[in-house]
């Protein structure tokens, strides 16, 4: 740790798994100083957390890391689907849930990304190393015991487990990502809404060099095994010997986590995929709890939560951390503008009113899923029929009794129908049933192929926004002149493009001169998409002012006034 006195930053974040790294990565490339601490000496060891979804992809796409999470993702680049089936040892028993996340090609006409399966001790290093890149200060090993808020800022006392030392930092922002048991929550006194804890289990790494036999060309995600007595959840590491089984734990029936032996462990995946005289040999055991669970309030004051301190929900579905990294795309933007003086204090509170809303729907989809999963260790209460916004579990959701129905639309399409958004419908659900993309304010702003006059490289619209507000008008209308005018007046960095086919256009279509219509606009309007890839509002045609219109919408987002 650093022995100066009482450093001072504009933002400290407090816990260094992937939502706390994920938070330093974005502010590190928003030019926003902070300091990051861990009480961990390093990185996670632990291979879980690894399904991130096409959205997550997106922002790490955005923030220039995409390919190194892909590469440190390689050996599970062939894994697609979950099989369930009462043991691995008879190939013809069981079923697919799902073969392929993606199987008629959709998700490449709406998005340049896929999803990943890159574990948590795979992706943490990446986050880590392209954090401290950007100037980072990281300090792992490093215990916050206390912090003091106050109206401008946040004194936080912490200590270096390895010396012992105390020092003090000084933040004007604290960015609480320090997991479900959350100390920074409990000490500000946040409650929580929901059902609470859903289930347990004991994730168990072990090396078995026999069972990718049994295994056989069955390249799964993950494996439900149903056997009487063996249930849990087999996760390959590496396809070949490093593997991940999670048994079901009952601490209400007085099991400890000291009962799983290495033994009793051994014998129940053995037992499980059906193999008596299986291979094991336990290398790790961490237990892991599901929850249902929404913090009240995502802020309290200069403190903000993200992540796991501010959610739980089931794991069935990858909802939780790509939910976190999400949260921290959505704060790291609001805080650099702040920061930087070209948005109003008051932007941050629509930190709350945007991501939490998101939490409370997507936790209860992932207790849904566990639920139609069957999920090892989870044995929903009963529940009366639920509303017909929200299948409850058992009840097929829209497309039928396919168990992929909604997904995408729960990982890309979620919307903001309030916050820092204009002229969004308040009464349209934050998770919709279907993937629609149509340039509506409050959603992730369409995906298109655009190229630069003289590039030969195409450019998604989506590696347009990460820094700035960003207008897209036709040529030849006044939008493009009226926001240079509006950006230097406000001291608003906004950029602005002109899309199309004329030779002085910015940027041009790929494959057909409408871009406007997937944009929801005509020729003559314009649409106004935030830092993090959320149109903010549109203008369907002309506007008698422009510049008045574009004062007035930037004003009001940006909580100038």
């Amino acid at each position: 740790m650093h022995t100066e006195a009482d450093p001072q930053v504009p933002v400290l974040v407090v816990g260094g798994s992937l939502v706390g790294l994920s938070t330093s990565l974005f502010l590190g490339r928003l030019g926003v100083r902070h300091i990051l601490v861990e009480r961990r000496p390093g990185t996670s060891a632990h291979p879980r957390g690894r399904g991130n979804n096409v959205r997550t992809m997106e922002v790490f796409r955005t923030a220039g890391i995409e390919p190194a999470v892909r590469r440190a993702a390689a050996v599970l680049a062939g894994n697609h689907g979950i099989l369930r089936t009462p043991a691995l040892s008879d190939p013809a028993a069981g079923r697919w849930l799902f073969q392929r996340m993606d199987p008629d090609g959709r998700l490449a006409r709406v998005s340049p990304s896929s999803w990943c399966l890159c574990s948590q001790n795979d992706l943490e290093p990446v986050l880590l190393e392209s954090a401290r890149a950007l100037g980072g200060d990281l300090r792992f090993s490093t215990e916050l015991l206390s912090l003091a808020p106050g109206a401008d800022g946040v004194t936080a006392t912490v200590k270096d487990l390895r010396t012992g030392e105390h020092g003090t930092i000084r933040a004007d922002y604290l960015v609480a990502a320090d997991g479900p048991r959350s100390p920074v929550r409990e000490q500000l006194g946040i409650g929580h809404s929901g059902p609470g804890e859903l289930f347990h289990n004991v994730s168990v790494a072990f090396r078995s060099r026999a069972l990718a036999g049994l295994v056989g060309d069955r390249r799964f995600l993950m494996c439900y095994l149903t056997g009487p007595g063996a249930d849990g959840t087999l996760l390959p590491v590496d396809n070949r010997e490093r593997w991940v089984f999670h048994l079901p734990w009952q601490p209400g029936r007085g099991e400890t986590l000291e009962d799983f032996t290495d033994s009793r462990c051994a014998d129940h995946i053995r037992r499980a995929v059906g193999d008596p005289g299986l291979d094991v040999a336990v290398t790790g055991r961490v237990p892991w709890h599901a929850a249902e669970r929404v913090a009240l309030s995502y802020r309290a004051g200069r403190v903000l939560l993200a992540g796991d301190a501010a959610h739980e929900m089931s794991p069935t579905g990858a909802f939780g951390a790509n939910t976190g990294i999400q949260d921290a795309h959505n704060l790291a933007w609001k805080i650099a503008a702040v920061h930087h003086g070209w948005a109003g204090a008051a932007l941050l509170d629509t930190y709350d009113t945007e991501r939490r809303p998101v939490a409370q729907a997507t936790a209860a989809r992932a207790s849904d899923r566990a639920a139609e999963h069957h999920h090892p260790g989870y044995v929903p209460e009963p529940a009366p029929t639920p509303p017909a916004d929200r299948p409850g579990p058992g009840r097929p959701g829209p497309g039928g009794g396919d168990p992929q129905a909604g997904i995408l639309a729960a990982a890309l399409g979620y919307r903001y129908p309030d916050g820092a958004v204009l002229g969004t419908d308040p009464a349209a659900p934050v998770l919709p049933h279907t993937l629609e993309l149509t340039g509506e304010p409050g959603t992730r702003a369409p995906h298109l192929w655009l190229r630069r006059p003289g590039q030969e490289e195409p450019v998604s619209t989506l590696d347009l926004y990460e820094r700035t507000p960003v207008l897209l008008s036709h040529p030849d209308t006044p939008w493009h002149d009226a926001a240079a005018r509006v950006s230097r007046e406000l001291s608003v960095p906004l950029a602005s493009y002109r899309v199309g086919t004329a030779a002085h256009a910015d940027l041009a279509p790929t494959d057909t001169s409408d871009w406007a219509g997937p944009h929801g606009i005509t020729s003559h309007g314009a649409v106004l998409v935030r830092p993090d890839g959320f149109t903010a509002w549109r203008h369907p045609g002309p506007a008698a002012d422009p510049e008045a219109t574009l004062r007035r919408v930037l004003t009001a987002l940006l909580r100038l006034a």
